[in-house]
């Protein structure tokens, strides 16, 4: 391993990056790790322009009017990017898991190889020594801390299908689980602008790129709202205020006035949804076939079970939800467990489970592994 270590740097790495990889420490004594959530949302990332910034700080330009989104220090940053990216790319990592590496790392030190930490936490993903990662001084080191990282996440068990968060906090068993999702769209554009300056780079890395076409997962930022303003909500009612957005797409409005219809019907497992009102219990709804029958009252056709579900239609952003678009929750981005129809508002409806009814909720409740849009 020392070898293949020591190997990237000959082989991979510029001179800008040579020079950042032997113990690079953070640049100034404010440069202070934050763990928290960041205060925006980096969704909409433009990727042309941080290709155009990252190849400009690569070839060695000053910091001086060089900015990348999402980045305070890029001239510091985008190096130590540059040597995760390698050393997945030296590994053989498929590209999933170097934006998952490079979004552990943005999240634990905002990509700094920083010479503090929680209690014993170091460089730039806060390995521990006391914990196994490594000496101090190995883990100091961005190549060794980039490979035992990779090496911890290839040993998780289906990886691949976890969203960015689910793998990272995997890895790193963080007391903020749900923060890695949101550098999601900052690190995919990272990735994407150091592969393409690698021999080869381009094709993303190594063995196993066709695992890497997993359904979209959330970027971690939420709709403009939560869904709170309404208070709490008695199950199978409407939120007092609340109505269908005129600006909606009219299937979509037809789909959610459906399927308002059956609020307050209990959950049925299995259930057809064709007569949740009925005395039938397999005429009820469960959460898939509550959006198969109201979008079908609306002259849209959609598969029957959630697994499908995820596939229909294309992805959206959950910060970018419109009324009609199915949210998906439980087990997985691929394979989830659960589905409901964003209503607008910060809203969802869905039928949730096993004595309980078709019901509204908010949906800061919610934790949105995918979201599709079938219109």
């Amino acid at each position: 391993m020392k070898g293949l270590a020591a190997g990237i740097g000959v082989v991979f790495l510029s001179p800008i990056l040579i020079a950042g990889t032997g113990m690079m420490l953070a640049s100034s004594a404010d440069a202070v790790q934050s763990s928290g959530s960041f205060s925006g949302c980096l969704s909409d990332i433009d990727s042309d322009k941080v290709a155009e910034q990252v190849t400009k700080i690569l070839d060695g330009a000053s910091g001086k009017d060089m900015h990348v989104e999402g980045l305070d220090l890029p001239t510091e940053q985008v190096p130590n990017a540059q040597t995760i990216v390698a050393t997945g790319l030296s590994l053989n990592v498929p590209k999933k898991g170097q934006i998952i590496a490079l979004a552990t790392a943005m999240q634990e030190s905002r990509l700094r190889n920083l010479n503090y930490g929680d209690r014993d936490s170091l460089g730039l993903f806060q390995q521990r020594p006391s914990q196994g990662w490594g000496s101090a001084q190995q883990i100091r080191d961005p190549v060794y801390a980039s490979e035992q990282f990779y090496k911890h996440l290839l040993k998780v068990d289906g990886w691949q299908q976890m969203t960015v968060t689910q793998a990272a906090q995997a890895v790193q068993k963080s007391g903020l689980p749900d923060a890695y999702a949101q550098w999601e769209s900052l690190t995919t554009a990272l990735q994407a602008a150091i592969a393409k300056t690698f021999p080869d780079g381009g094709d993303a890395g190594g063995k196993g790129q066709d695992q890497d076409k997993q359904p979209t997962s959330p970027t971690g930022c939420a709709p403009d709202q939560d869904g709170s303003g309404f208070g709490r909500i008695p199950e199978g009612s409407v939120p007092r205020g609340y109505k269908i957005s005129k600006d909606a797409d009219p299937k979509a409005r037809k789909a959610i006035a459906w399927a308002m219809q059956q609020l307050g019907t209990l959950y049925q497992w299995g259930g057809s949804c064709t007569n949740a009102h009925g005395p039938d219990p397999m005429g009820r709804c469960d959460c898939s076939s509550l959006m198969q029958q109201a979008y079908a009252h609306a002259g849209v056709t959609l598969t029957r079970t959630t697994y499908t579900q995820v596939g229909e239609g294309k992805a959206v952003s959950p910060a970018r939800l419109k009324p009609g678009d199915l949210i998906f929750s439980r087990g997985s981005a691929a394979r989830p467990e659960h589905v409901g129809m964003y209503m607008g508002e910060g809203l969802v409806i869905e039928a949730p489970r096993t004595t309980k009814p078709v019901r509204i909720t908010p949906i800061k409740d919610w934790d949105v592994l995918a979201a599709r849009r079938v219109l």
